[in-house]
């Protein structure tokens, strides 16, 4: 029998098992779910802005970049002595409770402006279709961002469990189509790209090194999977104990090959059917590659099928994370109420989120700020900190992941974080 120690408490595993369990495939295929979604639709946008090198760039990066960042993160989780402590608590563990206070607020701030991203994404996104495929006037933006985001609420009413459910369905069949489309694309493939190394536009400056830092927050975006690394570190430490940080390696690896083979694919495939030119329109109206397939080629299978597959994949990722930043505002107000002694009842507080989510959410969709600009400003140079940065940091402040100090991975997270985080700066540079 292994009996794994940690702190007070005692796990213990009959076996140490090392061989590929079904519970390994439904984390892997899950893991895989929760980070291709509504992102994905914006990162051939940034990747083919800048002409060639950015994409190549972006190639050689993506696996090693997606991998080691979340496995830095679940062996933070899975260093805690609690064997059923998240996140937060192992934060605040290590670190002590103001630390995991701020943890708690960088979640929120990681998960909340990208439920913002997809406010503003889907307006767009019905907006356009109404307007190029029903060839009827734009209605009133107001009033379509409140119906439209109204009725996401009203989803979210049903509760967690039908939101997961709907995701699980979801999910799969949008991968699938995903696929078929940019199989499908491959005949409009004209390779301009290959013609320019970079393109001088009037609202960018610096060309192709401005356009390769700037995709690397959206591909930290676009990969991201951090909001159920969590959950999947505690599950699989039931499950195997000693052996979990092993087995999470192995499964984040499995995970991260099927997200850059297939994103990758698709990106390719939507840069090689567009030129430089095309793609910096899409930015400019603001929409995702989807939608601008669908009006710029005009065939029927395009015109119609993009724009749903884009407004699936949008209500797909909307309702997760809003989930994140519910958990992350009940759990800032319960601190901020904890501290003046007080206590709000769960319902009640939900009701609190839900009402703040609608109106913030319906401001930002209204006013329309660019997508790409606060994916590149904002979501992931947010989530490049928790993601990127924390478990570095940890690896160097905490004995229990001493162990992962020295290796070369952890340089090359950390000047991507850093990479990712300083384009924060951009809108005050140029």
């Amino acid at each position: 029998m292994d009996i794994t120690q940690a702190g007070n408490i005692v796990s213990t595993n009959t076996t140490l098992p090392t061989g590929w369990r079904r519970t390994d495939t439904v984390w892997m295929l899950g893991l895989y779910g929760t980070a291709i979604g509504a992102g994905v639709l914006f990162l051939p946008i940034n990747a083919g802005i800048g002409g060639l090198l950015p994409l190549v760039v972006m190639t050689i990066i993506a696996f090693p970049m997606t991998f080691f960042a979340h496995r830095g993160l679940c062996r933070f989780v899975l260093s805690g002595k609690n064997p059923d402590g998240d996140i937060t608590e192992v934060a605040g563990e290590h670190f002590g409770a103001g630390i995991g206070g701020l943890i708690t607020l960088l979640y929120f701030f990681a998960v909340y402006p990208i439920l913002l991203v997809y406010s503003v994404a889907i307006t767009n996104t019905v907006d356009s279709f109404i307007v190029h495929q029903m060839q009827l006037p734009s209605p009133p933006r107001a009033v379509l961002s409140l119906f439209l985001i109204s009725g996401l609420m009203a989803v979210v009413r049903f509760g967690e469990q039908v939101i997961v459910k709907t995701m699980g369905i979801l999910v799969f069949p949008f991968i699938a189509v995903l696929m078929l489309l940019a199989a499908y694309l491959t005949q409009y493939w004209s390779f301009a790209i290959f013609e320019n190394f970079s393109v001088n536009y009037n609202d960018i400056s610096g060309g192709t090194l401005v356009m390769l830092w700037l995709v690397i927050p959206v591909m930290v975006f676009s990969f991201n999977h951090s909001p159920i690394i969590s959950a999947f570190s505690v599950a699989k430490r039931h499950e195997y104990g000693v052996a979990a940080e092993k087995k999470c390696s192995r499964i984040l690896a499995c995970s991260s090959a099927m997200m850059v083979i297939t994103v990758m694919f698709f990106v390719f495939s939507c840069v090689l059917s567009l030129s430089p030119s095309d793609l910096m329109e899409a930015k400019r109206q603001n929409i995702s590659i989807l939608s601008y397939l669908a009006n710029h080629f005009k065939t029927p299978v395009i015109a119609y099928i993009a724009p749903v597959i884009a407004f699936i994949a949008i209500t797909k990722s909307f309702l997760g994370h809003y989930l994140g930043a519910r958990e992350g505002f009940n759990a800032l107000v319960v601190k901020c109420l904890g501290r003046q002694g007080k206590r709000i009842e769960s319902d009640k507080l939900n009701r609190i989120t839900a009402l703040f989510m609608l109106i913030t959410s319906w401001i930002v969709a209204t006013l329309n700020p660019s997508i790409l600009g606060m994916i590149e400003t904002l979501g992931g140079p947010v989530i490049a900190v928790l993601l990127f940065l924390m478990p570095v940091y940890a690896i160097h402040k905490v004995p229990a992941m001493r162990q992962y100090a020295g290796y070369l991975s952890n340089i090359f997270v950390v000047v991507m974080g850093v990479v990712a985080i300083s384009a924060i700066f951009y809108g005050l540079i140029y």
